[in-house]
């Protein structure tokens, strides 16, 4: 299955990441920056929780699914075009053998734009998430699927004294129950399934309802147009993760301003 492969890479990465800098060094390091930059702890949950639908706009070049879907991919003025039409945060993929992303682009991005970020990569070792912050990631993704309830609250306990946010992703009911009995401040909905990556939108519709208000919801992947934004925004989503259809859009800041009307539309719906 991709999922298994995707993690196992994972490892070996970061496997000889290891032997480049200890796990003690980028710790230490990532300890300082969290000290040094204590006002701007949990940049992003911050971010979402706004009234309205937040946005989480996503860089990437390819994925497992859809191939290359940026030949050129200029990922620094994407990046850019999100913050200037508006998007709350910025996720970057940074897995590099399916989704053609890297830890480079990511910091290219950093010192482009000042919205919080996302680094999106297959968490599978403590050492990751040293290594984003280090990076200047805002949060990381952690995967239900992935790891089991004690290592997501390890895994949150040390983001927690990173100052660093961490979006935990489910994609069925049993994985919503890990990881709110995890202590899971954001969850995400993934509307792909990650073992044979086809696309159900109503995943988002049937899980909703088992996530407390008080925790942060995000509904990923699957988002093709204004329509399916009004029916998230109309569900009671907090925020919304979209890639491909806006790395596809002729013009982002139009396609994004589409999708903030598109949003208050369900929003009014819901009252």
């Amino acid at each position: 299955m991709i999922l298994e492969e995707l993690a196992e890479y994972a490892r070996i990465r970061t496997a000889k990441a290891k032997e480049k800098l200890a796990q003690e060094v980028i710790r230490e390091q990532a300890l300082y920056m969290a000290d040094k930059e204590a006002t701007a702890s949990f940049r992003f949950e911050k971010a979402l929780r706004g009234q309205g639908l937040s946005f989480i706009c996503e860089v990437k070049k390819a994925s497992p699914s859809k191939g290359v879907i940026s030949e050129t991919f200029p990922c620094q003025e994407i990046a850019r075009d999100y913050e200037e039409a508006g998007a709350d945060a910025v996720s970057c993929l940074t897995e590099p053998k399916w989704f053609l992303g890297s830890d480079r682009i990511f910091c290219d991005i950093r010192e482009t734009i000042l919205l919080p970020m996302l680094r999106k990569d297959f968490t599978v070792d403590e050492y990751q998430l040293y290594e984003a912050r280090t990076m200047g990631a805002d949060a990381v993704l952690l995967l239900c699927a992935l790891l089991d309830q004690e290592t997501i609250r390890r895994y949150l306990a040390v983001c927690d004294r990173l100052g660093m946010s961490a979006l935990v992703e489910a994609h069925d009911e049993a994985q919503i129950r890990c990881a709110l009995a995890a202590g899971a401040r954001l969850i995400g909905v993934n509307n792909r399934n990650l073992k044979n990556f086809k696309v159900d939108f109503e995943n988002a519709v049937r899980l909703r309802k088992l996530v407390p208000e008080e925790v942060i919801f995000v509904a990923e992947s699957g988002v093709r147009d204004a329509q399916d934004i009004e029916r998230l925004a109309g569900l009671g989503a907090d925020a919304v993760l979209i890639g491909e259809s806006l790395m596809r859009a002729q013009d982002i800041k139009t396609t994004l301003a589409r999708y903030r009307k598109a949003a208050e539309r369900g929003k009014q719906g819901n009252m």
